[in-house]
């Protein structure tokens, strides 16, 4: 009997870039202009996207803590590719130190990892909301100390100031804003394609998971 080949389901965990998104508290937000129309006459339709590069699925480069830091020309696209653990940390309530990611089980081969944490419901939210579940600087040393190269998390920041030096400071990615609400634990293969932005502090992504 032939065996049926089975078909990779993608998940895209990006959220979408639109008017009246989430925006984290004095970021730039979001503006899509139409300056050339059709219907006004032109022969085709040109639009202006106004966006901050922290706005959405995007992720940190060292500049973006560290004063001169490598900015987003210098991040490993190699580590933006390839197996990730989608980690159940829904339970936990307060921040994410070493005590608490300790709690948290992920297999100890694993580089890439993404948190899935109560902050999914906040994207049902009508604005942004600072009560959000993050890491602190023990759970960033925590991961490092651990060979993480790459880590996500469902809302619009990875952590505290000192989450983000220790991290950006080890040349971990950060990857935030990631929509988890439909992804079950596990493992997967992530594949993250953030813009060619030269000399930034951050970059807009689009962020997929494939599971078999």
């Amino acid at each position: 009997m032939r065996r049926l080949r089975q078909v990779a389901k993608l998940h895209d965990i990006s959220v979408p870039i639109r008017a009246g998104m989430h925006v984290y508290d004095g970021n730039p937000g979001f503006r899509l202009e139409l300056v050339s129309s059709i219907a006004a006459g032109a022969s085709a339709n040109v639009s202006r996207l106004d966006l901050g590069v922290h706005n959405g699925t995007h992720v940190d480069a060292p500049a973006h803590f560290i004063a001169g830091g490598p900015a987003t020309e210098s991040l490993d696209i190699e580590t933006l590719i390839g197996p990730a653990y989608v980690a159940d940390a829904t339970a936990v309530s307060g921040d994410l130190d070493a005590e608490a990611l300790g709690l948290v089980q992920f297999p100890s081969d694993v580089t890439r990892i993404l948190y899935k944490t109560s902050n999914s419901g906040l994207w049902s939210r009508d604005k942004f909301s600072r009560d959000f579940v993050r890491l602190t600087g023990s759970g960033a040393r925590f991961l490092i100390e651990r060979g993480v190269r790459l880590v996500g998390i469902d809302y619009l920041s990875i952590g505290d100031a000192e989450a983000h030096q220790e991290l950006l400071a080890a040349r971990v990615i950060a990857l935030e804003g990631l929509d988890l609400r439909e992804v079950d634990p596990g493992k997967y293969e992530l594949i993250c394609l953030p813009l060619r932005l030269d000399g930034s502090d951050g970059a807009p992504a689009r962020a997929i998971l494939r599971s078999a």
